[in-house]
């Protein structure tokens, strides 16, 4: 970073701005200002648009923006915007859109040129500074666009027009009504079976990303049918990356993705949003099958997760970047002489456990992954463990991105009340509940939810995700604990969420709400990419306290949604992992069961097995139709088990409740 600068972004909170507050570029931050200054000088914007544990972010930085010729070609022509898309994911969907459109694929940097109304009209997204990697140098292409924006102008802005149109058009699509029924899940699992690997597991060629959801939907279609195909992709993918290098052997948790089939090679940064919907999907694993690898996963990456992206108020921080010392997972490899003098007795043993060599398997060095398991399942001996994490943690670690995000703290919030419940940790609850307290006194001002949290400051609207995600996180924190101050708030977000973002003319849900700032275009997603989108988040909690609360109106919403995907989900399967849980649960047949009076007695039996469609009231109130229609016998604990309305016999034996739970 050039230092002698200091431009707007030194005034911003969010990690990846502030990287940029020392470039030579007139860096704002999106906001009036900007805006306004473009139409009053009548300039097209230059909006780059990153995250703080992007890599190919920071080369771009390096090559262009610390660039002082560039920055002033960029200051000359351009007003220059600088977003981090993980505070405005509402900008970033609109303009990864329009490249998207434009050039048919996209990524971060995003590079995006807009008219001073905000309209895109050219973008891509890393250039280098010269003509190289068959990509056009970022000089020539500011020059070219500066050129175009003054000659050609009608054109310029006819072309802008056009593509906001088309993404507005694109907001309004569904995928074609349909009947979501057991006939659709078969034919999505089949689907999914066409992109397996069946050597190294996971979907599609490398780069291999984790499919956390649509894992989950695996596991959950053979709970549903018996069939051992489901099984047997969802276990050996999540085998090879637990032991794989995308699994941190070390400290636990998953970095982002692997670049190779085998996932050996990750990039280092390490997510919130990857280390919540994982932790979940070994969970559910173990839950199903019993095996200790899963379980160890779940106990690691929790505690990893509570050791280095915690708050002490209670929030989940944002990332963990790839590089340290600007090498791109320094912190995280080993060479064979370092390794041996850490681990010190047996060194040589684990070494060839853990694949490590004189040569190395990553540009010299090693990375930590187990090619051959043993019969533990492949468990690291906790001493050397211990040895090897007490060694690295003298290095120079990556960087964090403190940022607090409602939505990623939500699917983490559900992740660890879920693992509270099945693995009996109290911490985990007590890391549950400070979690929900914080994001309800922080980040919501009683009649509206906000998005992110850095340096003691709620900022920005919050989206649709944010709501649909704390309130599911709300809601499995009340099947931990059943206080039902939890299903309150589950239901204000919900109702709000309906309020704020509904489409009243169409299915599903906007990912702004009808207070939020106007931009270009409005956009509603249904896809599910890295996170699962709002609209199958929102579609499963409305189902799920539609049965708990009697609520026809919540189920009749989310029945909308699934409905109106079908023919997408039909076609393009993997990419509706979490909607198709979603369509699961719709399907049926789902489970309520009624804990009438003290639930302790029942919880070992409903919480041992996997029960991906049951729900769960306990207590005592008026309030909950559920346990208000089945007092408790006799004065005795009871358990009512119903299905789709229809109740068998109550019991006040837990014997008798886990026989029912396992269908006999």
């Amino acid at each position: 970073m050039t230092q002698s600068h200091h431009n707007r972004l030194a005034q911003e909170t969010s990690p990846y701005l502030l990287q940029h507050a020392g470039n030579p570029v007139d860096w704002y931050a999106w906001g009036p200002e900007a805006l306004e200054r473009a139409r009053r000088e009548d300039k097209p914007i230059l909006l780059s648009i990153g995250y703080s544990a992007c890599h190919w972010c920071h080369v771009m930085e390096h090559e262009s923006f610390e660039n002082e010729s560039i920055a002033r070609l960029m200051n000359q022509s351009f007003v220059n915007i600088k977003v981090d898309r993980e505070e405005r994911p509402d900008l970033d969907q609109i303009y990864m859109s329009a490249v998207q459109l434009m050039t048919g694929s996209g990524g971060w940097p995003l590079t995006v040129f807009l008219t001073p109304e905000g309209e895109p009209f050219y973008g891509g997204t890393y250039f280098p500074p010269d003509d190289r990697y068959n990509r056009p140098g970022f000089r020539r292409v500011i020059a070219a666009i500066s050129e175009a924006y003054q000659d050609r102008r009608a054109d310029v802005v006819s072309n802008a027009r056009t593509l906001v149109d088309q993404i507005s058009r694109q907001a309004r699509q569904t995928g074609g009504k349909g009947t979501p029924d057991a006939a659709l899940l078969g034919e999505a699992a089949r689907g999914i079976a066409t992109r397996f690997d069946a050597t190294d597991g996971g979907f599609g060629p490398a780069p291999k990303f984790p499919s956390s959801m649509t894992i989950a939907y695996l596991l959950r279609y053979h709970h549903r049918t018996g069939e051992r195909q489901p099984l047997d992709m969802a276990s050996l993918t999540l085998e090879k990356m637990a032991l794989g290098g995308i699994y941190d052997q070390v400290g636990g948790g998953f970095h982002r993705y692997s670049t190779d089939e085998r996932w050996l090679v990750p990039h280092f940064e390490k997510m919130l949003y990857d280390n919540a919907l994982l932790g979940r999907v070994y969970l559910d694993a173990f839950r199903l099958t019993g095996r200790p690898l899963y379980e160890r996963v779940v106990h690691e990456t929790l505690d990893f997760v509570a050791r280095e992206l915690r708050d002490p108020a209670g929030g989940f921080y944002s990332t963990l970047d790839a590089d340290s010392e600007g090498v791109e997972g320094k912190f995280y490899v080993w060479s064979l002489a370092g390794f041996s003098e850490a681990v010190g007795r047996d060194a040589g043993e684990l070494a060839r456990y853990l694949d490590v060599t004189e040569g190395g398997n990553f540009e010299g060095a090693n990375i930590l992954n187990v090619p051959a398991p043993n019969e533990s399942s492949g468990s690291l001996p906790a001493d050397a463990r211990r040895r090897l994490f007490e060694r690295r943690e003298t290095r120079v670690r990556p960087g964090r991105d403190e940022k607090i995000l409602t939505d990623w703290n939500g699917l983490m919030l559900r992740t660890y009340a879920e693992a509270a419940a099945c693995l009996d940790r109290a911490d985990y609850r007590e890391i549950a509940e400070a979690n929900a307290a914080f994001l309800l006194d922080r980040m919501w001002d009683g009649a509206r939810l906000l998005h992110a949290f850095k340096d003691g400051e709620a900022r920005f609207n919050g989206y649709l995700d944010d709501y649909a995600n704390l309130a599911d996180g709300l809601l499995a924190l009340y099947e931990l604990t059943f206080d039902e101050a939890w299903l309150d708030h589950a239901v204000r977000l919900s109702e709000r969420m309906i309020s704020e973002f509904e489409d009243t003319e169409s299915d599903g849900f906007f990912f702004t709400g009808k207070s939020h700032e106007t931009l270009v275009a409005r956009t509603k997603e249904f896809f599910d990419n890295a996170t699962p989108s709002g609209n199958s988040m929102a579609a499963g909690v409305l189902l799920r306290i539609g049965v708990l609360l009697d609520r026809p109106d919540f189920r009749e919403k989310a029945q909308a949604i699934c409905h109106g995907v079908v023919d997408y989900v039909r076609r393009f399967p993997s990419a509706f992992g979490q909607m198709l849980t979603t369509i699961d649960f719709l399907v049926g047949p789902s489970r309520e069961l009624a804990l009438a009076g003290d639930p302790r007695p029942f919880l070992p039996a409903v919480r041992e097995g996997f029960q991906p469609r049951l729900v769960v009231a306990a207590g005592s109130s008026d309030r909950i139709p559920l346990l208000a229609r089945h007092p408790p016998m006799d004065g005795k604990p009871t358990a009512y088990l119903c299905e789709n309305y229809a109740c068998r016999e109550p019991t006040t034996e837990p014997e008798a409740l886990l026989r029912m739970l396992a269908g006999s």
